[in-house]
C-alpha cells in the first residue's frame, strides 16, 4: 500500500504561490484574479504601528504584517488569538454583536488560522481552525468550522478542467442511463430543458458538441479564482468546506462535508443546508433547501428544490419545486414538481417528466433486463404509481398515469393519460383502465393542476412550465388514444364474430362506429391491447366505452375552454368573423415536454438548427429562446386548442354555424357542471364512505379532523369558479343577440 504523499515545504510559503509559476500569464501576479473578484469596495491600507502592537498584544502572529491590509474602521481589539498567512485583506470591524436564530455572535476574528483570504465588513469569524483562499462578504457569520479552503483549481461544481488537467477529469452527469450513455456537463444555472435537449437527442453529434463548446465557453480555464461566502451568510458547526462558491443569505449549519459546489443564495430566495448532509461535485440554485444526513453526489438541484431525510440523489438533475426525502435516486433527470417522501423508495435510470410522485416501497426501474446497465424508464406529467409498485427498465407512460401496487415483472409501453395500470393475479393479466382520473378522482387531478403553480417558487421564471392536466400533450395523447380504442375494439368484435381478419383501417372504422353509436355489444367484447407488455399474457381494457366518452368529452371541453377564451380576448368578433378565424384552426400540431415547458416539436428541431448553426451561442441565448417561447405559448395553445375542436368535432371550420357556436356554448357549461361535481363528489366519498368513518366515533369527532366538508376552500373555490364560468359565457351570449336566443335544438 503507497504511504500518504505528504510533502515538507519552508514555513514562509505558507499563503503565497496560490496559482503555480507555470499557470500565472505574463505580467500577472498570483492575485491577478482575486483582486478581479473582490468588489466589496473597500479601500485597504496597511496597519499602523499601534494596530500591530495590539494585534500582538492579542495573541495574533502573521508571517508579515506588511501583508495585512485593512479598511479605515478596523479595530484591532476586535482580533483576537488568529494566526495570518499571506495577504490578509479585513474590513470595517465594530463593536457589535450578529444576532441570528437566537444565537449572538460578536464582530471580529477570533481563535482562527487565516490565510491569503479577504473579508468584508462587520464579519464573525470565530474558531475556524483553517480558512484559506475565500473571498468573504460584509456580515457574515462563519463560527465553527473545521475546514473552508480553495483549491487554485477549483470549478464550484461545474463540468470544465482547468488549464494543465486532463480530460479524464472532468465531471460528466450521468443522467436517464447508468452506462453514461446520456451524459451531460453539469454547469450554474442549468435549467430542466437543458438537460432534457443535451441527454434525448443522442444521434445529433453535432448539436452535442455544440453543447460541449457552449459550456466551455461559459467558464475560464485559468487556474486561481478564490472561493466566495457573500453578505449575510452564516455557517456553523460544519466540518468541511472545500472548493465551494456561496451566495449571499445562506445559511449552513452542522454539515459534515461541502465539496466543489455552487450554492446559489439571494435575500429573495436563500438557500439553506443543515446537519449531517455531505454534498460533492454539485450545483445548488437560490431556495433550495437540503436538511438532515443528505448525500448527493454529481448533482443538480434547480431552485426552490429540496432534499431532507436521508435522501440520496447521486448522478441526477433535480427540476424546480422538487421534493425528495428519505429515498434513493441515481442517474435520474426529474422534471419540476417532483414529490418523492418515503426512506424504501428508489428510483433509478428515469426521465420523469414532472408533477410526479413516488410513493413508498417503489422501486423503479430497479430491475434490469440484460446484463448491461442500459434500461431506461420515461414517464410523462402527472407519473403516480402507488405503494411498493416495482417496475422494470424499459418502461414507457404517458401523462397522468397511475399505478396499483405489484410486481410488474415484463417491460411496459402504456400510451393512454390519465390511466389506471393494474394487475390481475388471478387471471394473470395486466389490465388498463383508460381516463380513470376523469371518472373516479377529478378532485386530485383538478386540485393539483391548482396546487402547483400556487407552490411554483421561482423568482426567474425563465421556462414557462406547463401544469394543467388539459394541455397540448396531454391531449394529443387522448387523440392517440381515440385511436387505439377504436382499433382494439374493431379487432375484438371481429374475433368474437369469426370475422377473417381486416385492415387496421377496417378495423379502426368498426370500432369507431361501435363507440360513438354506443352499441351495447361493446360490453360483451373482450378488448385486448396489442403492444402494451413485453409478454405472453393478456393485456385488457376495461370500461373502454366510458373511457371513450371521457377522452372525447375532455378534448371538447379543452377546446371549448379556449374557444371562449379566444372571444374574449378579440371582444367577442361577430359570428361570420369568428367562424373565419377559425379556418386557421385545421392542423393540430405535435408537441415536446423539455423540462416542464411545452414546445412544439417544430419550435424544438428550429431551435436545435439555431444551435448547430450559431444563432445561439449561449446557455444564455438559449434561456432567452425559452421565454420568447414562453411569451407565444399561450396564442399556440389556443391555436391548438382550436384545431383540437374542429377534429373532434369531425367539422370543417368553414361549416361551423352560429347554431353550432350557441351548442358548443351550452355544452361547456354543461361539461363544467359535470366536473365541478366530479370533484366535490370525489371528495364527499372521504365523509360517506363507511370504512372511511369507521376510525371516528362520531361526525363532530370526523368533522375536526377532516374540516367540514362544506367547509373545503378547494371545492368551494370550483363552485365560485363555475359561477365565473357562467357569467362569462352569458356575456357572450349577450354580446350576440342572435347566439342568446338560439336554442341548443336549433
Amino acid at each position: 500500500m503507497a504511504e500518504n504523499n505528504i510533502q515538507k515545504i519552508p514555513i514562509e510559503k505558507l499563503g503565497y504561490n496560490f496559482i503555480k509559476p507555470q499557470f500565472l500569464p505574463d505580467g500577472k501576479d498570483e492575485y491577478y484574479l482575486r483582486n478581479l473578484q473582490n468588489r466589496s469596495g473597500i479601500d485597504y491600507r496597511n496597519l499602523s504601528a499601534y494596530e500591530i502592537e495590539a494585534l500582538v498584544k492579542n495573541r495574533n502572529t502573521s508571517d508579515d504584517w506588511n501583508k495585512i491590509l485593512v479598511s479605515d474602521a478596523f479595530n484591532p481589539e476586535l482580533v483576537k488569538n488568529c494566526k495570518f498567512f499571506g495577504l490578509v485583506r479585513i474590513g470595517k470591524l465594530e463593536p457589535y454583536f450578529l444576532e441570528f436564530n437566537d444565537m449572538r455572535y460578536a464582530v471580529g476574528m477570533y481563535n482562527s488560522i487565516i490565510i491569503s483570504s479577504d473579508f468584508g465588513d462587520n464579519v464573525s469569524i470565530d474558531n475556524v481552525n483553517y480558512l484559506s483562499n475565500y473571498i468573504i462578504g460584509n456580515e457574515v457569520i462563519v463560527a465553527n468550522t473545521n475546514e473552508l479552503a480553495t483549491t487554485d483549481r477549483a470549478k464550484f461544481g461545474n463540468g470544465i478542467i482547468k488549464d494543465g488537467e486532463e480530460e479524464s477529469i472532468r465531471i460528466w452527469l450521468e443522467i436517464c442511463n447508468e452506462n453514461g450513455g446520456r451524459s451531460v456537463i453539469p454547469f450554474t444555472g442549468m435549467l430542466p430543458g437543458d438537460a432534457y435537449l443535451w441527454s434525448k437527442y443522442r444521434d445529433d453529434v453535432e448539436l452535442l458538441q455544440r453543447f460541449k463548446e457552449i459550456t466551455e465557453k461559459e467558464f475560464k480555464k485559468e487556474r486561481g479564482y478564490y472561493g466566495k461566502v457573500g453578505d449575510r451568510t452564516v455557517i456553523k458547526n460544519t466540518a468541511i468546506i472545500k472548493d465551494c462558491w456561496i451566495g449571499s443569505d445562506a445559511y449552513i449549519k452542522g454539515a459534515n462535508k461541502l465539496k466543489n459546489l455552487t450554492i446559489h443564495s439571494s435575500e429573495e430566495a436563500a438557500t439553506q443546508i443543515g446537519e449531517g448532509c455531505e454534498l460533492v461535485n454539485g450545483i445548488i440554485s437560490k431556495g433550495c433547501r437540503i436538511f438532515y444526513g443528505v448525500k448527493a453526489v454529481r448533482f443538480v438541484m434547480a431552485s426552490h428544490s429540496q432534499l431532507k431525510y436521508g435522501a440520496r440523489l447521486i448522478n441526477s438533475y433535480l427540476g424546480n419545486n422538487a421534493t425528495i426525502s428519505c429515498c434513493e435516486v441515481l442517474n435520474s433527470l426529474i422534471f419540476p414538481a417532483h414529490e418523492q417522501h418515503h426512506n424504501n423508495s428508489f428510483l433509478c435510470a428515469a426521465v420523469v417528466m414532472g408533477q410526479s410522485n413516488i410513493p413508498a416501497g417503489a422501486t423503479i426501474g430497479s430491475n434490469h433486463n440484460s446484463r448491461a446497465a442500459d434500461g431506461e424508464i420515461v414517464a410523462g406529467r402527472g407519473f403516480w404509481p402507488g405503494l411498493c409498485v416495482s417496475l422494470k427498465h424499459n418502461s414507457k407512460f404517458a401523462s397522468f398515469t397511475m399505478i396499483v401496487k405489484g410486481d410488474y415483472l415484463f417491460e411496459l409501453n402504456i400510451p393512454f393519460p390519465f390511466a389506471l395500470v393494474s394487475l390481475n393475479y388471478k387471471d394473470d393479466q395486466l389490465e388498463i383502465m383508460p381516463a380513470y382520473w376523469f371518472m373516479y378522482n377529478m378532485y386530485a387531478l383538478a386540485r393539483n393542476a391548482w396546487k402547483y403553480p400556487d407552490r411554483d417558487g421561482r423568482a426567474e421564471k425563465i421556462q414557462l412550465l406547463e401544469y394543467d392536466y388539459l394541455a397540448p400533450d396531454s391531449v394529443n395523447e387522448m387523440f392517440e388514444s381515440l385511436r387505439l380504442l377504436e382499433l382494439f375494439t374493431g379487432k375484438a368484435w371481429f374475433r368474437k364474430n369469426n370475422q377473417p381478419n381486416t385492415s387496421e383501417e377496417g378495423n379502426i372504422a368498426k370500432g369507431k362506429e361501435l363507440l360513438l353509436e354506443k352499441n351495447a355489444v361493446i360490453n360483451e367484447l373482450e378488448i385486448i391491447a396489442e403492444g402494451f407488455e413485453n409478454a405472453k399474457r393478456k393485456t385488457i381494457i376495461r370500461r373502454t366505452q366510458q373511457s371513450y366518452n371521457a377522452y372525447r368529452e375532455m378534448i371538447l371541453y379543452y377546446g371549448l375552454l379556449h374557444l371562449i377564451k379566444w372571444m374574449e380576448e378579440n371582444n367577442t368578433p361577430p359570428v361570420k368573423e369568428l367562424i373565419k378565424g377559425l379556418g386557421a384552426f385545421n392542423v393540430r400540431t405535435q408537441w415536446l415536454n423539455v423540462g416542464g415547458q411545452l414546445i412544439p416539436v417544430e419550435e424544438v428541431n428550429a431551435l436545435k438548427d439555431a444551435i448547430k448553426n450559431q444563432q445561439v451561442n449561449s446557455w444564455d441565448e438559449l434561456h432567452d429562446a425559452y421565454t420568447a417561447q414562453g411569451i407565444i405559448y399561450p396564442l399556440q395553445k389556443v391555436q391548438h386548442a382550436l384545431s383540437s375542436l374542429i377534429e373532434i368535432e369531425n367539422i370543417h371550420a368553414t361549416d361551423v354555424t352560429a347554431v353550432q357556436l350557441n351548442n358548443w356554448l351550452n355544452k361547456a357549461v354543461e361539461i363544467t357542471e359535470s366536473i365541478t361535481h366530479k370533484i366535490s363528489e370525489s371528495r364527499k366519498k372521504d365523509y360517506t364512505n363507511p370504512f372511511r368513518k369507521m376510525v371516528y366515533d362520531s361526525e363532530a369527532e370526523m368533522n375536526d379532523v377532516l374540516g367540514k366538508f362544506d367547509k373545503n376552500s378547494f371545492v368551494k373555490q370550483q363552485q365560485k369558479e363555475l359561477e365565473e364560468f357562467k357569467k362569462r359565457v352569458e356575456k357572450i351570449k349577450t354580446t350576440h343577440a342572435g347566439l342568446r336566443t338560439l336554442q341548443p335544438q336549433d
